[in-house]
């Protein structure tokens, strides 16, 4: 990511802390409906997942300035993630609903170009959980 595209990520999600329990409880209703069958996945209360999802990514968007520190706690997210049962096609969906809820809570302020860049960080950090899946995966498979 370039450093406009980070600055854009961090000051939007900054916009966005205010008003964090809102964004998350926007979020989770996006993504159930988009994907319904996503809803079994969430076992907790959903305002405490709803709190616990918008640190993760205050942490996340304020690493993005140093990636190489991030990566390997993302990748240990994704192999959590793997083993609550998430597959590969739901980052589809979740960052349809990251982008659709950050639409919504920054209204006009949510530009093409800060679109743009949400969308690159998002898919990096998916990216990176989904290759913390797979070595996990590909572990426990040399295990067995």
């Amino acid at each position: 990511m370039t450093t406009a595209e980070i600055t854009l990520v961090q000051d939007s999600f900054r916009k966005v802390a205010p008003i964090a329990d809102q964004a998350a409880s926007l979020f989770y209703a996006r993504l159930f409906e988009l994907d319904p069958a996503l809803r079994h996945l969430f076992h907790s209360d959903m305002a405490d997942q709803g709190r616990k999802l918008m640190q993760m990514l205050g942490l996340a968007v304020a690493g993005l300035n140093r990636l190489d520190d991030l990566v390997p706690a993302v990748r240990q997210l994704g192999l959590r993630h793997a083993g609550y049962r998430v597959r590969d096609e739901h980052y589809e969906t979740v960052g349809e609903a990251l982008l659709w809820t950050l639409g919504r809570g920054l209204g006009a302020a949510f530009t093409a170009d800060m679109q743009a860049a949400w969308a690159k960080a998002y898919w990096t950090l998916a990216e990176t959980m989904k290759a913390g899946a797979r070595d996990g995966a590909a572990q426990q498979h040399r295990v067995a």
